[in-house]
C-alpha cells in the first residue's frame, strides 16, 4: 500500500470518528429537547384554561352574564380538547356537568353555589393531575438528560482515546523511517559504508530503503577499491618528498610532526623514526634551528644555515593547508567549509644565487667606484670648459657642453646610487645615529635643490611647527631621501607652480611628506615605485633615472626604523611621505 493511500485512510478514519461523535451528540440533544417540549406543550395548557376559567368565575357574581358565559364556555371547550393524563377527561367531563347546572336557566340560587363550589372542586383536581404530570414528566426527563450526558461522556472519551491513539501512533508511521534514514546518512557520512537499511511492505519507505542499500554497497565497493590505490598514492608521494632537494617539515592541526624528508634530517640533526608523531613545540625547546623555522615569517631574510661543510642561506616558505570539512555538524555556510590541516615549511637552497647576488653587487661597487673618479674629472673639465676665462663658445657648443654637464650628473648620481645599493646588500650601511632638529634636515633639503626649483619657477613651501620634537636619525641619509622626493617632484611639476614639504607630529612619530601638483602616478605602478629598478613609463618629456633612488630611500628610511609611502591620484598630483621615531 502506498503511502498517499494510507495516509488517506488515517485522514478519513479520524472524519468518521468526528462524523460519529457528531451524530450521537445530535441524537441525545434532540431527546432532551423533546422531553422538554413535552412538558411544556401538554401541561403548561391545562393550567393555563383552569387558571382562566377560575379567574372568570371570581371575578364575575351569581348568576352570570350571558358574556361570562360564552367566555367559560370557549375555556371549557378547549380544556376538552388538551386531555392528555389519566382521570384529566373525568375531571373536565365533570367540570362540563358542573358548567351546565350553574348556568341552566331558571336554577335558583342554592343551586348555582352548588355548581359553583363542585367548579372549584374539578378545577383543583384538575390542577393536581397535570402538577403530578409535570413532576413525573420532569422526573423522566431528567433522567434521560443524565443518561444522554453519560452516553455523550462515553462517546467523547472513546473519541477521545482513538484520536490520542491516532495522533500518538499515526505520526510515527513516517517519523520513524525517516529517523531510520536520518541516522543511516549520518552512518554514511562517516564513511560506515556497511550501513543497511530494512523496512517490510512495499511503499515508498521501501522502495528509498532499497535504494539506499544498493547505494551503500556501491560505495563500500568504491572504498575497498580505492584503499590500495590510496595507499599507493601516498606511497608515492612519500617517495617524491623524500627525494627532493629542498628541506620540507610537515606539521599537523595539532603541531605534531607528520613528516620530514632526508634534507630536513640533515639539517635539523634529528632522525625521521624519532620525531614522526611528536609534538613540535616540544622539540623547538632543544633544536633551535626548528624554533626559527617555525616562529620565523615568511617574508624574513634569508636563513644562515652551516651546511655542506659551509655557511649555505636558505629561504623559508610556510603553506597553510586548508581541506574540506566532513565533520559530523550542522550545515554551514560554503565560506566556513574548508578548515586547517596542518602546515607545511619548506626550505629552499638558494646559497648558489646568494653567491652570484653578492658577485653582482661587489662588482657594481668596483665599477661605480671606478667609474666615480672619472666622472668627476670629466665633469670638472666641463666646469673649466664652460670659464668664459678660457675663451668664448658659439651656441651650438654652448648646448653641447651644458647637455655633457647633464650627463655627466646624471651618471654621477647613478654610481652614487649604485654604491649605496652595494652597502645595503652587503649589510654594510652604516647609519650615524643622533637627536636632530626635523625642520633642519628639511631646510638643508631644500637648499640644495632650491636652484634647480629656480630655474623652473617652482616655489618650495615648507609647512611645520617651531617646536617639533626632535628626531633620532642619520642626518645625512634623511636629508638624502627629502633631497630624492624633491629632485622628483621638481622634475614632475609643471614650471610656476609649488612644491609644498610638510612636517607633523603623529603619535610617537614625525611624519615627512613632499607633495606636487603634477600629473600624479597611476595606482597600477604606485605599488611598484620603492622596487629597485622600477621606471614609471613616461612621456618623453622627463628623463629617468636609474630606477634606485626611492628603493635606497625604503632601505634608508626602514634601518631608521621608520615607515615609507605614496598618495597619489591621476590629474591631482602626488605626496611621498615617510615616518621617523620621535627621540626619547
Amino acid at each position: 500500500m502506498k503511502i498517499k493511500t494510507k495516509l488517506r485512510l488515517g485522514f478519513g478514519f479520524l472524519f468518521l470518528v468526528v462524523i460519529a461523535f457528531g451524530g450521537i451528540s445530535l441524537y441525545y440533544m434532540n431527546k432532551i429537547s423533546s422531553s422538554a417540549k413535552v412538558i411544556l406543550k401538554d401541561n403548561y395548557e391545562s393550567l393555563k384554561y383552569a387558571r382562566e376559567i377560575r379567574s372568570m368565575l371570581d371575578d364575575n357574581e351569581l348568576p352570570l352574564s350571558p358574556a361570562a358565559i360564552d367566555q367559560l364556555s370557549e375555556q371549557i371547550r378547549l380544556e376538552e380538547k388538551n386531555i392528555t393524563e389519566e382521570g384529566e377527561g373525568k375531571a373536565v367531563a365533570a367540570l362540563a356537568g358542573s358548567f351546565r347546572r350553574l348556568t341552566r336557566p331558571g336554577a335558583d340560587l342554592s343551586v348555582q353555589k352548588e355548581a359553583l363550589r363542585e367548579i372549584h372542586l374539578q378545577l383543583r383536581v384538575i390542577d393536581e393531575v397535570n402538577m403530578k404530570a409535570i413532576v413525573r414528566k420532569n422526573d423522566a426527563a431528567q433522567y434521560h438528560v443524565e443518561r444522554s450526558a453519560t452516553y455523550l461522556i462515553f462517546a467523547a472519551s472513546l473519541c477521545f482515546i482513538i484520536l490520542f491513539s491516532f495522533s500518538v501512533n499515526f505520526p510515527g508511521f513516517v517519523a520513524n523511517p525517516l529517523r531510520e534514514f536520518s541516522e543511516a546518512i549520518k552512518a554514511i557520512s562517516r564513511k560506515n559504508y556497511k550501513q543497511r537499511l530494512e523496512f517490510k511492505g512495499n511503499d515508498e519507505f521501501a522502495e528509498l530503503a532499497e535504494e539506499f542499500n544498493t547505494m551503500a554497497s556501491q560505495l563500500n565497493k568504491w572504498e575497498n577499491s580505492n584503499l590500495a590505490k590510496l595507499q599507493s598514492e601516498k606511497l608515492r608521494i612519500e617517495a617524491i618528498i623524500g627525494q627532493m632537494q629542498d628541506a620540507i617539515i610537515g606539521l599537523n592541526e595539532q603541531k605534531e610532526i607528520l613528516f620530514l624528508n632526508q634534507v630536513a634530517s640533515q639539517l635539523l640533526n634529528v632522525h625521521e623514526k624519532d620525531v614522526v608523531g611528536a609534538d613540535a613545540r616540544e622539540l623547538m625547546n632543544n633544536n633551535d634551528l626548528l624554533r626559527n623555522i617555525i616562529r620565523s615569517n615568511s617574508n624574513d631574510k634569508p636563513l644562515k644555515i652551516y651546511a655542506d661543510g659551509k655557511e649555505s642561506y636558505f629561504k623559508l616558505e610556510r603553506r597553510e593547508i586548508m581541506v574540506p570539512s566532513f565533520e559530523d555538524q550542522e550545515e554551514k555556510a560554503i565560506s566556513n567549509s574548508l578548515r586547517t590541516a596542518g602546515e607545511v615549511y619548506i626550505l629552499k637552497n638558494i646559497t648558489e644565487y646568494k653567491e652570484l647576488d653578492e658577485a653582482k653587487t661587489n662588482f657594481i661597487a668596483t665599477v661605480s667606484h671606478e667609474l666615480k673618479t672619472p666622472i668627476s674629472s670629466i665633469k670638472m673639465s666641463v666646469k673649466l670648459l664652460d670659464d668664459e676665462r678660457i675663451g668664448e663658445m658659439n651656441t651650438e657648443q654652448k648646448e653641447l657642453l651644458q647637455h655633457i654637464k647633464e650627463d655627466c650628473g646624471r651618471l654621477l648620481k647613478i654610481t652614487s646610487e649604485l654604491l649605496d645599493l652595494s652597502q645595503v646588500e652587503t649589510g654594510n650601511l652604516q647609519l650615524n645615529f643622533v637627536k636632530s632638529d626635523p625642520r633642519k634636515v628639511a631646510i638643508y633639503a631644500m637648499d640644495t635643490v632650491r636652484f634647480q626649483a629656480e630655474q623652473k619657477q617652482i616655489e618650495l613651501e615648507l609647512i611645520s611647527r617651531n617646536d617639533l620634537p626632535k628626531v633620532y636619525v642619520d642626518t645625512e641619509k634623511t636629508a638624502w631621501v627629502l633631497v630624492n622626493f624633491l629632485s622628483n617632484a621638481l622634475r614632475y611639476s609643471p614650471p610656476k607652480s609649488r612644491v609644498v614639504i610638510q612636517i607633523t607630529e603623529s603619535g610617537n612619530s614625525i611624519e615627512f611628506s613632499v607633495r606636487d601638483f603634477g600629473k600624479g602616478i597611476d595606482e597600477q605602478y604606485q605599488k611598484r615605485l620603492f622596487d629597485r629598478y622600477f621606471q614609471v613609463p613616461t612621456d618623453g618629456n622627463n628623463k629617468s633615472g636609474s630606477g634606485l633612488g626611492l628603493a635606497i630611500s625604503k632601505d634608508f628610511i626602514e634601518a631608521e626604523g621608520g615607515k615609507i609611502w605614496v598618495e597619489s591620484a591621476i590629474g591631482e598630483g602626488s605626496r611621498f611621505c615617510f615616518l621617523l621615531p620621535v627621540a626619547e
